[in-house]
């Protein structure tokens, strides 16, 4: 009877491996055999050293493993032109869909709503459904730790920020950081001049220069997806602090570091669970714990010792017990915004950020 149950044992075992990990000499799977086509919607371009990119790379991290087939759509408008877009992408074999941008919503839920069997994942969205998806990252807490580095680095204690426009998502991201700062540094400022557009790059160039023309600044931040801040960091020698990848190649005199999205790690585990059947529609705001947010490693130009107090941070961070907006906050008008022992809420952090830290100090126009 043992031996029948351990013959039987082996054979259950067997028809599972055969069923789930068919594998071909070349390392492919049952799952992966065929190739899957993935349609990419970009509000901007896929090489842009900036936000589109950072997705286009991340999914292009997968396509081998995966066995996928990227489509990707660039500088695609937010308007009924992304329901074309979707169809032709669907119309030419597409099987998943994602959009990079927030303006893409209203349009993605009406078309995963006409196409069920087809799975849609929106960044930075809000919705959720039985086939689609909505995700970001809590790059607040890398803010956070990228205001250490500035706090630290600066001569003149005025740092600059480039903004492209006050939303939560901004003003959490400009809290986060300038709480980094002041922790290390109490008489900092960090001055917030709003740029007016994501992408423009003549707009995002006057909003850094008006910064620098104001003010004594010797590091600048940025919350846009244009580069101009850190070209003009460059040209003005002063020190920059990126946004979504690592560009320091790209500005060797003048980049410290840069909060930046790994979408490698949350594309790869979720597009096998579309290939698997297994996929579930939610909505997810993930932090350091998932490795979808980083930290790029610091450049020569970082001063000796900030990054032992970054990596002390950063364990905090990561256990789990201790998160960014922890009071006592005050903001700058003087008002205790956050208690002390509390926390703010995922909801109030997502909803109700019309409010900056003390240390914030937003640059007339």
């Amino acid at each position: 009877m043992k031996r029948f149950s351990f013959i039987a044992g082996i054979m259950v075992t067997v028809i599972i491996l055969g069923i789930f990990l068919i594998s071909t000499d070349d390392g492919e799977t049952e799952i992966t055999r065929d190739v899957t086509k993935v349609g990419l919607i970009l509000n901007g371009s896929k090489m842009d050293d900036n936000w589109g990119e950072s997705h286009y790379q991340g999914l292009i991290s997968c396509e081998e493993s995966l066995n996928l087939q990227v489509v990707c759509m660039e500088n695609v408008p937010q308007d009924d032109e992304c329901l074309n877009t979707i169809e032709s992408l669907i119309q030419d074999g597409c099987r998943i869909i994602i959009c990079n941008s927030f303006g893409f919503g209203e349009y993605v839920s009406q078309m995963a709503e006409k196409y069920p069997d087809i799975y849609f994942f929106h960044a930075t969205g809000t919705e959720q459904g039985d086939n689609l998806v909505t995700y970001f990252g809590r790059i607040y807490q890398m803010r956070y730790l990228s205001g250490i580095v500035a706090g630290m680095q600066t001569g003149t204690d005025k740092i600059g920020y480039v903004a492209a426009f006050p939303i939560d998502e901004v003003n959490r991201g400009i809290n986060a950081f300038t709480l980094g700062v002041r922790a290390v540094n109490k008489d900092a400022e960090v001055y917030v001049q709003w740029s007016g557009s994501w992408t423009d790059e003549t707009m995002n160039r006057e909003a850094t220069q008006k910064l620098l023309q104001a003010h004594e600044i010797d590091v600048v931040a940025m919350h846009t997806d244009s580069n101009e801040p850190l070209k003009v960091a460059e040209e003005q020698k002063i020190w920059s602090i990126g946004y979504n990848i690592d560009n320091s190649e790209l500005y060797p005199d003048s980049y410290l570091t840069a909060p930046i999205w790994r979408w490698e790690n949350f594309y790869e585990p979720h597009i096998l669970s579309c290939l698997q059947d297994k996929f579930i529609g939610k909505h997810y705001w993930l932090g350091v714990e998932s490795n979808l947010i980083s930290l790029a490693p610091f450049t020569s130009n970082v001063r000796p010792g900030i990054d032992a107090v970054v990596q002390q941070e950063l364990l905090k961070l990561q256990s789990g017990n201790y998160d960014v907006f922890y009071g006592p906050i005050e903001d700058n008008t003087g008002k205790i915004r956050v208690p002390e022992n509390e926390s703010m809420s995922d909801y109030s952090m997502l909803n109700e950020f019309d409010w900056y830290v003390k240390g914030v100090v937003l640059n007339e126009e």
